[in-house]
């Protein structure tokens, strides 16, 4: 039975017992894994007293590739995300990012790039960053290395007629698509400068509130259900406006 050693962010987790707990696990190397770590809440064991959830550790797990559940062994803390765990904004957007792996990565499926891209993102909320840019330099990352990145070409669009077409898979002229969801043309800018590589802060705060409620409903239609944390996190910025 091999040792996995890895590094990783807590996505999940859930109480197994009084000592141990259950956790999902987003790793650097190996994608999600999911394991029980028995006695991880005892103060002197293998695991610093528990595994928190957004925490980044190194992990010892033995595997077999028949179980759900691997067995975790050690868990090393290495950094605790302070201000997603003191202020709300920050938390739903951290949560919702984490939700997003979650929820569009199969276990084990190496994905370097995305756990370099919620890092990143994770560092910069605890840096003092507005965490909704963030929140949507993340969010494309993951649609394009999940496969979903949407297509942002406007040539040939009039501006009172762009919309966005989920079946589609991006922006297309409401002409042609009645049921696509209409937007506007600084929505349309935001998404697009952000997928150059551009930094999310250029973007007007609005634009990129709207640009975050898009991506969560083309999220909504290619899993076939709703997110619990992007709706807390993004629906109550639109109601305070």
């Amino acid at each position: 039975m091999p040792n996995l050693v890895d590094e990783a962010i807590c996505i999940r987790q859930w109480d197994w017992s009084e000592t141990s707990q259950t956790v999902s696990l987003f790793c650097r190397h190996h994608g999600i894994l999911r394991g029980l770590a028995k006695g991880a809440r005892r103060e002197r064991g293998s695991f610093s007293g528990g595994i928190d959830l957004l925490a980044r550790g190194e992990i010892v797990a033995v595997t077999k590739p028949d179980r759900e559940l691997q067995t975790l062994t050690q868990w090393t803390l290495l950094q605790i995300f302070r201000r997603p765990h003191d202020e709300l904004e920050a938390n739903l957007f951290a949560l919702g990012m984490a939700e997003l792996v979650h929820r569009f990565l199969p276990p084990e499926e190496p994905h370097e790039r995305l756990f370099t891209a919620l890092l990143a993102s994770l560092d910069a909320i605890e840096d003092g960053e507005r965490p909704a840019p963030e929140f949507l330099r993340f969010f494309i990352a993951l649609m394009r290395e999940t496969g979903h990145e949407p297509k942002l070409d406007v040539d040939g669009i009039p501006p009172a007629r762009l919309a966005f077409d989920a079946a589609a898979g991006g922006i297309v002229d409401h002409a042609g698509h009645p049921n696509a969801w209409r937007m506007r043309p600084e929505t349309a800018t935001a998404l697009a400068l952000v997928a150059r590589g551009e930094p999310p802060e250029l973007c007007d705060p609005d634009a990129v509130d709207r640009a975050n409620r898009l991506l969560a409903a083309y999220a909504r239609a290619l899993v076939g259900g709703e997110f619990g944390t992007l709706r807390l996190a993004l629906e109550p910025r639109r109601r305070a406006r």
